[in-house]
């Protein structure tokens, strides 16, 4: 139907070229309608779905009157040709087909389109649509057409239809404006009033993009992957094993020949070596299956790829076409007899084909950075996953930090990497690419180029390797400096206590600047590798053109030539610029790749030891089981259900591996265990969860009242109740900081006894608590009256006097059941347990049994102990241990509370949400808003101003060179119009060759001296900003540490202090060159092409607040990023050490969701960041596609004043804009988020500090020589807002008086020890040592000069002698003399390497009861006249009891002791007995006065059956 002279080549040869109108009238018509309705199916679908009807806003109103008139002017279009042919003054000429169908199909067009924007209104969530948009777009492009047709008609012929014509363009003109604002609903209006952004506001998950919809998906494929390579692995073993036997033999016979030969011992020697050498490589030999991770991922992660790599393919095609437009653009401004027509087509084209690339670039940066985020996910769900079920030999393998490490590390460099995965294939397609565009180009001296090209990558490969080298160096000083931080944070109070900070500052600052030479190494590595880099376009193009020019005098480079040649090596740039990176970051993952598969293809807990069997008639038998850490002990035991057991038995003895065993933690080599009924377990070392107090009883149970009542009775936790500000609500602190060490074990006994489990493992709970609130919970819990007293119990205890009122007792000596009956019969066989009886119930002989039984509870209860070498429980990582010391008493908590004793048990939840004390962790400060400009200004300083000016001026001068190098050229492509058909002279073509090179190279220095420069002052930021946290850190108040948790401080060191280290100067440098860049190449256009200027107001305008309006978002979205992954870890991290806890209830997939939950909260605000990147970049890209269309644009309009060279220039300038403006606000916004890290880091250099370590008042040498103290009216409170802890304390204590000092918890013991340490300082009132008031002088020369025994032994990693003495003040004679007097010479006198013997983190290597002798040694080396001994017995047995005692007796006779008793027995024989009671002092007087006196501690005696006669007869 079209006629053949539609398309006719007659239209485009004319300056003013037109379509025909045939086409416009058709196929033009058809394409946005046919468009349309392909795409209208889709909405109407959701016509159909009944959804709740969404209000009418006014835009929507507006669309669609819009449409309807629109839908009148397609019937008034109708009704004009109806009229024309059938009216009364119709022609016998009827009007072509054409008037007919196209207003039918627009009629039919604008109903559907009714329908449709009222579909996009019912959708949930929809603002605006993409469909839609494009439409109006394509429909307003194809009708310019027509409309230029008819505008330049002079005579318009066609009233009705000309004016219904412009009718209907204005209004899809403003349909078009219309349907690109977006629709936004009433209630999202309301949100967005908000100042900034919080986590509430983030939008809920997709399915498909939650953390359980991942997980499950990668974990099938882990599984059969896993599978596969573990057949594999144990392939490769079999072949080990054979290969090695015959290696054995020929090194046999081979060896014996070499003697008989008589060969010199020398060569024997190196033979050695060699040897070693072998053995050293076969250790890291591969031990566990490999090779299958990437596959996984690959596996479940294939679709994503697929559609991001088709989007990369169309962008690296299209990048291609830009070149050959602008080599079209020059020769048209080199041709005068061109048509101004083509070259506006050409500006327009550059403008399409640029905007399709952002587009298509776009949208494969979205996937690819999801595609990031899900393995993330994927790997930290996995990892999460495999926590939970780890056996114990994995477990011992990496302490708790390397664990999280994998977590955080580790899953983000697969994070990192992912991003630009596909650059492994796109790069060398590019570069392929670009060669073959540039031999069509300039023939074979391209190969010039590409050889300098191949030149450098071996030499990048080589820094790489190096870079590597240095990385994997750097981490492990990293490793080792964070693993003495986090130890240095944990046992912060000895650290004050001891006065031990500047030996442990030392120590850290060494590892620090280890550190930084490793850094600053890297650092000029990169400098080098930033020279080459930057030499490379440089050198590339030189040698490219200088060989062009010389190989024969016919070649001339002519502007075409030249700048389409540039442009193409621009292009390359990018890919082998790129490439090196990739490798060398695929290299680092392939480390972390290795680290997650030893991890997550680890052994598991073997799930069969523990057998459920209901056949079995006793409710727990072990059938010859033979258990084993790492030795063996041969147990048979049977259990009838409702039994009470008790499990006794010497230190070491296996008690604690018993329960592990029946936990199914132990490996087991023979026998089985049955277990019938469901488990609850009390471990001996409490875990608690940063969570409610009710939320560590309930335990995932749901909340009944009245249980939940009985249970908090039975465990006397209502007095302690009384005492939190929020009752069992009171938010309880990381590992339970806030409460002392017998609250929490009472807590875990209320969480056992809540759980209504069938059979009970109670690992010794009644050790941490005092006399009479252990008989309390015996009575009410555990025994036979109990709440629990139906159930099967078995109970690890040292308390004796609770033996007769158990059903059975189980006497275990190494390991193996040795006797097993009930108290009296075990009691008559005079076995093992009778001596063991005996031994402890001699002091109370002079009594008869019966009597006996009621007295010895004192000191039954608390014969405890804690588990020795091997007994360890495992479950509790160092960490542990350590934090185990920061329990606080009951004091603190009650002051930190606000202690009020009146509030009711039952405090409603507003009022506890409004007291001031409820939450002991406060919200982690979270930043808002712009980063202050001082902040940047520290850092500069931090750099050193003369540094960073130099940066400024040597950066520029490198960006003058490059200008000055490309104006050169355009210069030089003037030439082959000058010498046209002339020879063109030889040192005329040397000169051109010779400055060019010159500039490039000139650019390279620069830049490196630059970037050396920029290095040397980032190390020193570094170290200065690390030097003042770490300095600062010491010198907080404990008040601080109390009520921050470790991790925040520990992530100010790690994650802020490294981004200091390596992101902030990486991005820095970046910004810097890509502004140079910016006004680099905006100067170069306007030199081109004036009237550009006019442009870059109003660009830079919309530039700014795009930019503007990002940066805030983005800034915000990454602070709640990184303020929402901290849970993440922590939550990681406590799973870990309370793993044996979280087995036995079998609670691991509450776990697991609960990590799911954390995990999608982190997501909920990494999605929006990576649409909001989107959202910017193609704002950008647009503004830098319009800066390429305008410089083309102009330089078509003055193509008469312009010479070609410069407008090769500044086209080719133009299209090299895009990226940078898009990467100066990527490292603008980046720069932000860094340097965060600066404003975080400088918040805790500034934490108000304690007092001076040494102030210019500083006491005698020898002080204090006797020893007095004298308390004054002395009042202290924790925290200003709080109430006063120590109510008005005087006394009188003479030199060497030993003074006991007892009260109920939370009488204020503890805290008097803090204020003779100035933990706490005092609100008034003075405390005088020797008459020196403590207040006036530095804290280290009083901390120095008393020493304290604390209540939990700590010890750091390090060697013993390092434990004892950090200074090396004291000789080796004293150290071994010390240790002799705390009875551990023979023990580390058979230790390999003695005193320098290293103690593992947090003491683990040693038992308990060996710690506390460490910290006698420790008080006996300082030898003060002053001792404090915050008594710590409860954790030992009675014979370390016995051993410290009597050397404290011995050894400190001559010194001021202060007990602070949890045991009345202990301070018996005290001078004088100090009775605190809630602050005050209410009794103080020798033990025998204060029992005649029947006041106080009368009571507190009788509770633990203390009477007149027992103190005589000690």
């Amino acid at each position: 139907m079209i006629d053949i002279f539609c398309i006719n080549a007659s239209y485009l040869d004319k300056a003013d070229p037109d379509l025909p109108v045939c086409l416009e009238q058709t196929v033009l018509v058809w394409i946005p309608l046919g468009f349309l309705w392909l795409c209208a199916p889709w909405h109407l679908i959701s016509l159909c779905k009944r959804t709740q009807v969404k209000h009418k806003s006014k835009l929507y109103l507006f669309k669609q009157l819009v449409v309807s008139l629109l839908l009148l002017t397609a019937i008034a279009g109708l009704a004009v040709t109806l009229g024309e042919d059938y009216g009364p003054h119709s022609s016998s000429e009827k009007n072509s087909p054409v008037y007919y169908t196209n207003p039918v199909l627009f009629a039919v067009t604008w109903i559907l389109m009714l329908l449709c924007q009222e579909a996009v209104r019912r959708r949930e969530r929809a603002v605006d649509s993409t469909t839609l948009f494009l439409f109006w777009l394509l429909l307003v492009l194809c009708d310019i057409f027509p409309f230029q047709t008819l505008l330049r008609q002079a005579l318009i012929r066609d009233i009705p239809r000309f004016s219904l014509f412009n009718i209907s363009f204005g209004l899809e003109v403003i349909a078009l404006i219309l349907s690109a604002v977006a629709d936004v609903s009433r209630e999202d209006q309301e949100l967005i009033k908000k100042q900034s952004l919080v986590q509430e506001d983030m939008w809920e998950l997709n399915e498909v993009e939650t953390t359980a919809h991942i997980s499950e998906s990668f974990q099938q494929h882990v599984r059969s992957e896993l599978g596969k390579a573990r057949v594999r692995f144990q392939k490769t073993l079999k072949k080990r094993v054979v290969k090695n036997a015959l290696q054995e033999e020929t090194s046999q016979t081979g060896f014996t020949n070499s003697m008989g030969k008589g060969v010199s011992q020398d060569v024997l020697m190196m033979e050695d070596k060699k040897k070693n050498k072998d053995e050293k490589k076969k250790k890291e030999e591969k031990s566990y299956p490999s090779d299958w991770l990437i596959m996984s991922i690959y596996k479940t992660f294939k679709w994503i790829l697929i559609e991001s790599a088709v989007f990369k393919l169309l962008q690296d095609l299209l990048a291609f076409v830009s070149p050959q437009l602008l080599k079209m653009m020059i020769s048209f401004t080199q041709k005068p007899s061109s048509y101004d027509w083509e070259g506006y087509l050409y500006a327009v084209l550059l403008l399409v084909v640029a905007l399709l690339q952002s587009l298509f670039l776009q949208q494969y940066f979205q996937r690819c950075f999801v595609l990031g985020m899900k393995v993330r996910t994927a790997i930290m769900a996995a990892v999460y996953k495999k926590a939970l079920v780890m056996s114990n030999d994995n477990r011992k393998e990496s302490t708790v930090g390397e664990t999280v490490n994998l977590m955080s590390a580790d899953a983000q460099r697969f994070n990192d990497v992912t991003n630009f995965i596909h650059l492994l294939w796109s790069c060398p397609l590019q570069i392929v690419i670009s060669i073959a565009f540039l031999w069509i180009e300039l023939g074979p001296s391209v190969l010039a180029g590409l050889a300098v090209m191949v030149l450098m990558v071996p030499i990048n490969g080589l820094l790489a390797n190096k870079a590597r080298k240095l990385q994997v160096e750097n981490m492990k000083f990293k490793d080792k400096r964070l693993k003495i931080m986090n130890e240095m944070l944990n046992g912060i109070k000895i650290l004050k206590l001891f006065a031990w900070e500047p030996s442990f500052q030392a120590q850290v600052e060494g590892i620090r600047g280890e550190e930084l030479k490793v850094m600053r190494k890297f650092a000029y590595l990169t400098s080098v590798s930033t020279f080459v880099f930057s030499c490379a376009p440089a050198l590339v193009s030189l040698a490219t053109f200088a060989v062009f020019v010389g190989v024969s005098p016919d070649n001339v480079l002519t502007a075409e030539k030249a700048f389409t040649s540039i442009s193409l090596f621009n292009i390359l740039r990018f890919p082998l610029a790129m490439l090196p990176m990739l490798i060398a970051s695929i290299v680092q993952t392939s480390v972390s790749k290795k680290r997650l598969e030893k991890f997550l293809g680890g052994d598991e807990l073997e799930s069969d030891i523990v057998r459920h069997d209901s056949s079995f008639n006793s409710a727990v038998s072990i059938c010859d089981g033979s258990y084993a850490w790492e030795r063996d002990a041969d147990l048979s035991l049977d259990i009838k259900p409702g039994r009470l057991v008790a499990v006794v038995g010497a230190v070491g003895s296996g008690k604690s591996s018993l329960m592990s065993a029946l936990l199914g933690e132990m490996h087991c080599t023979k026998g089985f265990i049955n277990i019938q009924g469901s488990l609850a377990f009390v471990p001996q070392q409490a875990w608690i969860q940063n969570a409610t107090l009710r939320d560590n009883i309930l335990f995932g149970s749901p909340y009944e009242d009245k249980k939940f009542q009985n249970v908090i009775e039975a465990c006397a936790l209502g007095p302690d109740l009384k005492l939190l500000a929020a009752g069992d609500l009171t938010e309880i602190g990381e590992k339970g900081i806030n409460l002392s060490g017998g609250q929490k074990q009472r807590v875990s006994l209320a969480r056992a006894a809540y759980s209504q489990a069938d059979i009970y493992l109670l690992d010794d709970p009644l050790s941490a608590v005092d006399a009479h609130v252990g008989k309390h919970i015996f009575d009410k819990v555990i025994g036979p009256n109990g709440i629990l007293k139906n159930k099967t119990r078995i109970l690890v205890t040292h308390g004796i006097s609770f033996l007769p009122f158990v059903d059975e007792v189980v006497v275990l000596v190494d390991g193996r059941v040795s006797e097993f009956g009930s108290y009296k019969s075990l009691r008559a066989s005079k076995g093992a347990f009778s001596e063991f009886l005996d031994t402890y119930a001699k002091e109370h002989s002079n009594q008869s049994t019966e009597e006996g039984c009621a007295q010895t509870v004192a000191d039954t209860e608390d014969l405890e102990f804690m588990p020795d070498g091997d007994d360890t429980q495992p479950d509790f990582p160092p960490e542990d241990a350590v934090s185990f010391t920061l329990k606080r008493e009951n004091s603190i908590r009650r002051s930190q509370r606000g202690g009020r004793k009146n509030s009711t048990l039952k405090v409603t939840e507003k009022a506890g949400e409004t007291k001031k004390g409820q939450r002991l962790i406060e919200k982690e400060a979270m930043e808002t808003g712009h980063v202050k400009f001082s902040v940047y200004l520290q850092y500069l300083r931090a750099m050193g101003w003369g540094y960073s000016v130099w940066v400024l001026i040597i950066y520029f001068i490198q960006n003058v060179a490059f200008i000055g190098q490309n104006l050169w050229l355009s210069d030089w492509t003037n030439d082959a119009t000058v010498y046209y058909n002339k020879t063109y002279p030889a040192s005329m073509r040397d000169s051109r060759v010779g400055v060019f090179g010159a500039l490039g190279v000139a650019q390279g220095l620069f830049v490196f001296l630059g970037t050396l420069l920029l290095a040397n002052a980032s190390i020193n930021a570094s170290r200065i900003m690390h030097s003042q946290l770490l300095n600062n850190i010491l010198r907080v108040p404990m008040i601080f540490f109390d009520t921050t948790p470790i991790g925040r401080v520990v992530n100010r060191f790690a994650k802020d202090i490294f981004t200091v280290d390596e992101a902030i100067p990486q991005s820095f440098r970046s910004w810097l060159l890509c502004l140079l860049g910016v006004l680099g190449t905006l100067f170069v256009i306007c030199l081109a092409t004036p009237f550009f200027a006019i442009i870059i107001v109003p660009l830079a305008v919309i530039y700014y607040f795009v930019q503007r309006f990002y940066v805030a978002t983005s800034r915000q979205l990454r602070r709640l990023d990184s303020v929402s992954r901290s849970p993440i870890y922590s939550h990681f991290g406590e799973t870990v050490s309370g793993l044996s806890v979280i087995r036995a209830y079998k609670h691991q997939e509450r776990f697991l969701k609960h990590n799911e939950i954390t995990i999608d909260e982190n997501l909920k605000s990494v999605y929006p960041w990576i649409v909001s990147n989107r959202w910017l970049a193609i704002r950008l890209e647009s503004l830098g596609n319009l800066v390429v269309f305008f410089a083309a644009l102009f330089a078509v309009i003055s193509r008469e004043t312009i010479d070609s060279g410069l407008v090769g220039l500044s086209i080719s300038y133009a299209l090299n804009v895009t990226q940078t403006l898009n990467w100066l606000v990527r490292m603008t916004s980046e720069l932000e988020t860094n340097i965060v890290a600066v404003e975080r880091v400088s918040e805790y250099c500034e934490i108000e500090n304690e007092a001076e370590w040494v102030a210019q008042h500083r006491p005698p040498e020898n002080w204090p020589q006797a020893g007095r103290l004298q308390f004054i009216d002395y009042k202290v409170r924790y925290r200003p807002e709080l109430d006063l802890v120590l109510k008005g304390i005087t006394c009188d204590i003479t030199s060497s008086e030993k003074i006991g000092i007892v009260g109920r918890t939370g009488a204020g013991k503890s805290s008097l020890t803090n204020c003779l340490f100035r933990i706490i300082e005092a609100a008034e009132g003075h405390i005088l040592i020797d008459d020196i008031d403590i207040a006036t002088i530095g804290l280290h020369d009083l901390r120095n000069n008393i020493t304290i025994i604390p209540q939990d032994p700590v010890l750091f990693s390090g060697t013993l002698r390092m434990n004892l003495d950090p200074f090396d003040k004291f000789s080796d004679e004293n150290i071994w003399r010390v240790l002799e007097l705390s009875h551990l010479k023979d023990y580390i006198t058979g230790l390999e390497e003695g005193l320098q013997h290293e103690v593992a983190e947090g003491g683990e290597n040693l038992s308990v009861g060996q710690r506390q002798l460490l910290c006698l040694a420790r008080a006996l080396l300082r030898k003060s006249r002053i001792l404090i001994l915050d008594e710590a017995t409860a954790a030992v047995d009675l014979e370390t009891d016995n051993l410290i005692q009597n050397t404290i007796r011995r050894e400190f006779s001559h010194c001021t002791v202060l007990t602070i008793a949890h045991r009345l027995h202990s301070i018996m024989d005290s001078s004088r007995v100090m009775v605190l009671d809630a602050g005050k002092i209410v009794e103080f007087d020798s033990p025998n006065n204060l029992l005649e006196k029947r006041g106080h501690f009368y009571s507190m005696a009788k509770d633990a059956g203390i009477s007149q006669q027992t103190v005589t007869s000690l």
